[in-house]
């Protein structure tokens, strides 16, 4: 037979079962919260990562935000350095083309002034032929008629010798008074033959001087016109002094035209050394952009070139044109052994300038040397004219106003960055102080919640003012504040600027 459970065992053991399940129950519940809890963290993560995120994606649209304004300023800026460049580029073109336009009028002028000096030239010969010739023609009729007068009046003694010898014979006992009767006749014709002598030579005389006249009036034209150039010529051909001293300041004219300014494009003769310690001094040295330089040295060939104008002959002609080519290739030798370009502090191309002032000279010798300049180039040595040398000194002069250009679109560059870089750095400051700004109205606007949201003080101490007797003060409205400037704006400038020295000095 079963015994009976006594009923405290029994009320223990079912309040035994009740604390298991309940701490079951409990063990569960803490579980269940746990996994909850780890849930939510999870999920709090996880929206953290995407707020990061978004606001790494806001920064970066930011930034690009920035990188375009800049890049839109930079387009900007540079269309506007463009269209300024093109303005230049046409008015530089305008003045070539206008320079061309004056070189090619100079030059028509040139061969029209060489056209007429040649015509001149030439009837002035024709005119001193025609002289040369009338002048031998009445030479010849003074000396026709001189041997006629000699040859009557040898004739005529002659004659009169005869007649006075047979007359002699015959009439010895004539008198004096019968023979001149008888001579009378011969004398007569003699007289009127030496009359029609004497006045055949004064029309030839008075013929002359009138053909002299007209010549010299002709002459005189040409003389005029040839004084100051046969002087110079003469001055030229007689000292090699002179003659460079000339040369050298058509070729100073030559750059003065040019639009170059003496000091500041050009220097006159400037002393250099070369690699073994000698001084030399080239006529002008050129200097162009970059701090680099070209040298011209002037040399002027001339008297075998008029020994070739004047020439009679053609074999007279090419010798002196020969003579000439070789003075040419002497100057071009002297230059190429002075070394120009390489002397001590000069930066120049290897090669030099030699220029010749008289035009023709400069053609026939090249005209009859066709590899003259070959010659010289192999040497390093170019021939230039005027005709040639200025194009090459315009395009040095638009090489230096393209020069103070670009000079000074770098300087608006520099103080357009200056510019930029202050207003970053005060746009930055700004932003530092909206933050400032903005972190202090938070902290403000957190406290009136507390004091006079629905939670706030207000609510708690409204009771203290109903029951105390000494609570005669209202409490004031307190509002928060509202955030109405734009900072946010302020990214655009300071989002992408370069660094600024100076900025933590500065704030």
């Amino acid at each position: 037979m079963n015994q009976a459970v006594p009923l405290p065992t029994v009320v223990l053991l079912a309040l035994l079962a009740l604390a298991v399940g309940a701490g079951a129950v409990a063990w569960y519940t803490r579980r269940a919260a746990a996994v909850l809890r780890e849930r939510l963290l999870l999920a709090q993560a996880a929206a953290g990562q995407r707020d990061e995120q978004f606001a790494a994606q806001r920064a970066e649209l930011e930034q690009a935000r920035g990188r375009y304004a800049s890049l839109e300023a930079e387009r900007l800026q540079i269309e506007r350095m463009c269209a300024r460049f093109e303005t230049e580029a046409a008015g530089l073109r305008q003045r070539l083309d206008e320079a061309q336009l004056s070189l090619a009028a100079r030059e028509q002028a040139l061969q029209a002034s060489t056209g007429r000096a040649a015509a001149l030239d030439k009837e002035l010969a024709e005119l001193r032929i025609t002289h040369q010739e009338k002048l031998a023609a009445l030479e010849d009729g003074r000396r026709a008629l001189e041997q006629a007068r000699q040859q009557l009046k040898i004739e005529f003694q002659n004659l009169a010798n005869q007649i006075l010898e047979e007359k002699g014979r015959s009439f010895a006992a004539t008198s004096q008074q019968s023979l001149d009767a008888l001579l009378k006749p011969f004398r007569e014709q003699i007289q009127g033959f030496q009359q029609r002598v004497n006045q055949v030579h004064d029309e030839s005389v008075r013929g002359n001087a009138s053909l002299g006249a007209q010549i010299r009036q002709v002459l005189d034209i040409g003389v005029r016109m040839s004084t100051e150039a046969n002087t110079l010529a003469s001055a030229l051909k007689g000292d090699k002094k002179t003659a460079g001293n000339w040369g050298e300041i058509q070729l100073e004219n030559a750059l003065q035209q040019a639009g170059l300014v003496e000091g500041e494009h050009y220097e006159a003769q400037p002393r250099f050394q070369d690699q073994q310690g000698q001084a030399r001094q080239p006529d002008f040295v050129v200097k162009l952009p970059d701090h680099k330089h070209m040298v011209l040295d002037s040399k002027v060939s001339l008297v075998d070139y008029d020994r070739a104008i004047v020439a009679e002959t053609e074999a007279e002609r090419q010798a002196a044109l020969e003579a000439h080519v070789k003075a040419v290739r002497n100057h071009i030798d002297d230059l190429s052994k002075k070394d120009y370009s390489n002397l001590i502090g000069m930066r120049s191309p290897s090669f030099v300038l030699m220029f010749m002032p008289i035009e023709p000279a400069y053609i026939e010798a090249l005209k009859h040397n066709k590899d003259l300049f070959n010659y010289g180039y192999q040497k390093s040595v170019i021939m230039v004219s005027y005709t040639t040398l200025m194009p090459i000194l315009k395009t040095v002069a638009n090489l230096w106003m393209v020069a103070r250009s670009n000079e000074q679109a770098q300087e608006l560059s520099g103080r357009a960055g200056e510019i930029y870089n202050q207003v970053a750095l005060v746009a930055e400051r700004l932003k530092r102080l909206g933050a400032t700004l903005g972190t202090a109205s938070q902290h403000y606007n957190d406290t009136v919640t507390a004091v006079a949201g629905q939670q706030g003080l207000y609510g708690k101490v409204l009771r203290f003012g109903e029951l105390s007797a000494k609570a005669n003060k209202a409490l004031p409205q307190v509002e928060p504040l509202h955030r109405d400037y734009e900072a946010e704006r302020l990214d655009l400038v300071v989002g992408e600027r370069p660094a600024i020295t100076g900025d933590k000095k500065g704030s």
